[in-house]
């Protein structure tokens, strides 16, 4: 099979020609069709996450069919469509998945990251952590769900109540889960890089309430903020905007440091918290949601072998909505 393969952070990745992969027991192997192009590929190819396998093959954002199963799967048919995310296995057995929070699991596994991803033909898969897709969506449309769609949806549950929502980088995850709010009655402050004219211009047509620079004040204060840029000073930005028991949520799996701030932006009863991974309750309850309510995914394919042009593009802010590479054979 072909395959992008990361060697050594801070290297780009190479086209490669591998042995396609057999599956053992509870796997199962499937064809690529698609598979997004997220901001934690460019973490992992950029150095900024600790101890990658590697070589490894980037990718967490995957579509593809089942076309064999190792022992012990009963589960996904062969030729049915499915989705691989990031979590690609827990333990199971430890205190964090037995209460329902196996996203901090110690001995979890990340695709893409420690298990090969989906920049290939093809990837094998823990048959338990794989999900079915809604059918209104194409193989392009329905990869970004497995990512930006899951930990914006996570992000947005961890904001609770929250009816004004200020949303900080109007990329892939944010523009789905503006959708998953504003259809349920919630108004929605989009916050962007400074001269994001096409981020700005997309958060308007999507319904968002007002736009502006990320350093910006909102018209009003926002119950929740979500952080999905990966700008440690967006936080104390952030604190400032939402009003005396508001939440800032952290997003990404990365951040820059953030600086000092006043005590005062944090009193009131604010909170900041972040958000770590994500759990299968998680994409069962989105992709629900999803099939229920289908969102408008605004995305930019690429070829395979075009892997390094589309991380430069997102590393560069070029990307409205998400890139996916598509798999042709």
């Amino acid at each position: 099979m072909h395959a992008m393969v990361l060697d050594a952070p801070g290297r780009a990745l190479r086209l490669a020609t591998l042995p396609r992969p057999q599956p053992g027991p509870g796997q199962v192997l499937l064809a690529v069709h698609a598979c997004g192009v997220c901001r934690t590929d460019l973490h992992v190819v950029d150095g900024e996450l600790p101890d990658p396998k590697l070589p490894v093959i980037p990718g967490h954002e995957i579509v593809g069919t089942v076309v064999e199963r190792g022992p012990g799967v009963s589960e996904q048919q062969l030729g049915t469509r499915i989705g691989v995310p990031w979590l690609g296995g827990a333990c199971g057995h430890c205190g964090y998945c037995t209460g329902g929070r196996e996203n901090l699991c110690a001995e979890a596994r990340f695709t893409g990251y420690q298990l090969d991803g989906g920049y290939a033909e093809y990837v094998l898969a823990d048959a338990r952590f794989c999900f079915a897709l809604p059918d209104c969506y194409d193989n392009v449309e329905a990869a970004p769900l497995l990512c930006a769609g899951l930990i914006g949806y996570r992000a947005y549950r961890l904001a609770g109540e929250a009816r004004t929502l200020g949303i900080y980088g109007f990329g892939a995850a944010a523009h789905l889960v503006a959708q998953v709010a504003i259809a349920q009655g919630r108004k929605v402050f989009a916050f962007t890089r400074h001269g994001d004219v096409a981020g700005q211009a997309l958060a308007l047509s999507l319904g968002a309430r007002w736009v502006g620079d990320s350093e910006e004040a909102p018209p009003e204060a926002v119950d929740a903020a979500l952080i999905f840029a990966p700008v440690g000073a967006l936080v104390p930005a952030a604190l400032a905007a939402v009003g005396r028991g508001g939440t800032v949520v952290c997003a990404g799996i990365h951040m820059s440091d953030v600086p000092s701030f006043p005590y005062r932006l944090l009193w009131g009863e604010r909170c900041v918290r972040s958000v770590a991974n994500l759990t299968r309750r998680d994409a069962q309850e989105f992709l629900a949601l999803a099939a229920s309510s289908p969102l408008a995914v605004h995305t930019r394919a690429y070829p395979l072998a075009a892997a390094n042009t589309a991380l430069a593009d997102l590393r560069a802010g070029l990307i409205d909505g998400a890139a996916v590479l598509t798999i042709e054979r």
